[in-house]
């Protein structure tokens, strides 16, 4: 099973919303939508289209991880994933941080899941990070559910990610927060022009110094 970037914020969106306001789910496209779109708890901030969730919705149905419920004046959209997938209800907060927020460390995925599943401490989240990567695909249809990023450097913690989609890129991902490979070329150039702006600024002192020394009167 590889889920897309926008079938993966919906099925997480629709995870969230029933734990959390159980009274609102299922969902309305709409209110969908306004739930992948959100920009708190979101990681990356999407723009997403009713079009772009209602496609991702017509592939999750075929695999059997959403469900649509027409009890009411407008369609209303579930996810089965529990089912599905046989989770228990803290491995359940786990894939749904995973999946909305990116890769994280254990800390951070208990800090960050008081509202889905109260862990007593960082130790039973990385228990339920150990069960999920142990699935066997020999009884689970699904295999392993999450994986352990390499360490970035400087950091002291390592990272999870769940594994319904493509693994991220380690590489972009240890980047410092807030850049970009343009950014960090556009540095390395701005250093590059110091070191050359440096050096002529030297070999004028020296010329000047020199010249200097060959006006300067004799004894």
């Amino acid at each position: 099973m590889t889920l897309d970037p926008i079938q993966i914020r919906v099925l997480g969106s629709l995870i969230e919303k029933e734990i959390v306001t159980p009274e609102s789910y299922p969902l309305s496209l709409n209110a969908l939508v306004n739930a992948c779109n959100q920009r708190s708890s979101r990681d990356p901030v999407l723009e997403l289209t009713e079009d772009e969730v209602r496609q991702a919705l017509h592939t999750l149905e075929d695999l059997a991880l959403t469900s649509t419920v027409h009890d009411s004046r407008v369609p209303k959209y579930e996810h089965r994933v529990r089912t599905v997938l046989n989770l228990r209800r803290d491995e359940t907060a786990v894939l749904c941080l995973l999946m909305l927020r990116g890769p994280q460390t254990p800390g951070e995925l208990r800090s960050r899941s008081e509202r889905l599943y109260a862990f007593d401490d960082i130790a039973a989240v990385q228990a339920t990070l150990d069960r999920l990567a142990a699935r066997d695909a020999s009884t689970d249809s699904t295999g392993p559910l999450t994986a352990i990023l390499p360490r970035q450097p400087g950091s002291r913690e390592a990272r999870y990610t769940h594994l319904l989609g493509p693994i991220p890129d380690v590489t972009e991902s240890a980047r410092p927060y807030g850049t970009t490979a343009t950014s960090q070329e556009t540095t390395a150039q701005r250093l590059a022009h110091l070191e050359s702006e440096l050096a002529n600024l030297a070999s004028t002192v020296a010329a000047l110094k020199l010249r200097l020394d060959t006006l300067a009167p004799t004894s």
